[in-house]
């Protein structure tokens, strides 16, 4: 048929028309499958010790290293804000690095007193720590190292994080979370923590956690990168192959076997995949990282105007959770809480 043989009359014969439910902005919200609420974001905060103005993360636009005080208001102001949890990641002064990370079982150690600080200010808060290594190793991994210097001693590794986390338990933080992927890690700090009394403390195991190339500005946000000397350090003998679907499933399962509380994928934009089918496999609370380097290519992208940032940062997230995921750590969290109204 031309075009010029058309008539107004001319009418497909369909039984169903998907379209009309898109037709209006009323409409479409009707018929929304997916929300992002305050309730599902998670804050990623950086802490420093001292008392200087909050340093800025030059990889991560927006993004800041602060003292306990600043830190502790900006809990508060999440708080406000509608955000329920915020995971804390330390920067320590390079000094206190060595070989084994010691500096991690400092029972006055930075993260300690910043979890006792936001407690005691912001009650309301959950609070997460993170339980790994590789802020207090001088050679950036999440782990001791055996004597040649070139594979992370598996066993030795889950007695120091055994006592990481109960020192964190004993500060009074809600949720542990050990990223460090060693084996057996999740159900050692399960049996650590109720013999010590902390039963009411739970794990955010991170499950599926990738050997990502997405991870370098979260590695100078913490100073392991110039630690080790590269942002690329190579964590492949114990973080996930990320050709590796049915091997990211089957950790996640061991630690919901162990006793996780939570499970997480991590990073969570490139591995979609894996939140669905987790999604499908477990009935525990999921949650999934959206990485430094996600984080960074957005407002990359958006710097030289290849992005709308507002609408790619929505989508990124809202993706997220389609794909299954409940929580979300992001650091788009306050952001996207102010825009929520």
């Amino acid at each position: 048929m031309n075009h010029s043989d058309r008539t107004e009359d001319f009418k497909l014969d369909l039984g169903r028309r998907p379209r009309r439910l898109r037709r209006t902005a009323a409409l479409r919200a009707m018929t929304r499958e997916t929300w992002l609420r305050r309730e599902d974001l998670i804050a990623p905060l950086f802490v420093v010790d001292g008392s200087g103005k909050k340093e800025p993360v030059g990889s991560m636009p927006g993004v800041f290293r602060r003292n306990v005080t600043d830190l502790v208001e900006e809990c508060r102001q999440l708080a406000d804000l509608g955000v329920r949890a915020v995971a804390l990641f330390p920067s320590i002064d390079p000094g206190l690095k060595d070989e084994t990370g010691s500096e991690s079982t400092n029972p006055d150690g930075l993260v300690l007193r910043a979890v006792r600080s936001i407690k005691d200010a912001v009650p309301e808060i959950a609070v997460i720590t993170d339980v790994a290594l590789d802020p207090y190793t001088s050679h950036g991994h999440d782990g001791l190292l055996n004597d040649a210097g070139d594979n992370v001693l598996n066993d030795e590794t889950v007695e120091r994080l055994c006592a990481m986390a109960g020192l964190q338990a004993a500060a009074g933080v809600d949720i542990v979370a050990p990223s460090d992927m060693m084996d057996g890690r999740v159900g050692a700090i399960r049996e650590c923590l109720d013999e010590l009394g902390y039963t009411d403390t739970a794990i955010m195991a991170y499950s599926a956690k990738f050997a990502s190339a997405y991870y370098g500005p979260f590695r100078e946000a913490v100073g392991s990168a110039s630690a080790a000397g590269t942002t690329q350090l190579d964590k492949k003998t114990y973080q996930l192959n990320p050709g590796n679907r049915r091997e990211a499933i089957a950790d996640a399962l061991l630690d919901e076997e162990e006793g996780a509380d939570f499970l997480m994928v991590k990073p969570a934009g490139p591995y979609l995949d894996i939140i669905r089918e987790l999604r499908e496999a477990t009935s525990l609370p999921m949650a999934a990282y959206q990485v430094s380097g996600e984080y960074a290519q957005i407002h990359a992208a958006a710097k030289l105007g290849w992005l709308d940032y507002e609408r790619s940062r929505d989508e990124s997230l809202l993706a997220i959770k389609r794909a299954g995921s409940d929580l979300i750590l992001t650091y788009f969290a306050r952001e996207i809480a102010e825009s929520l109204g």
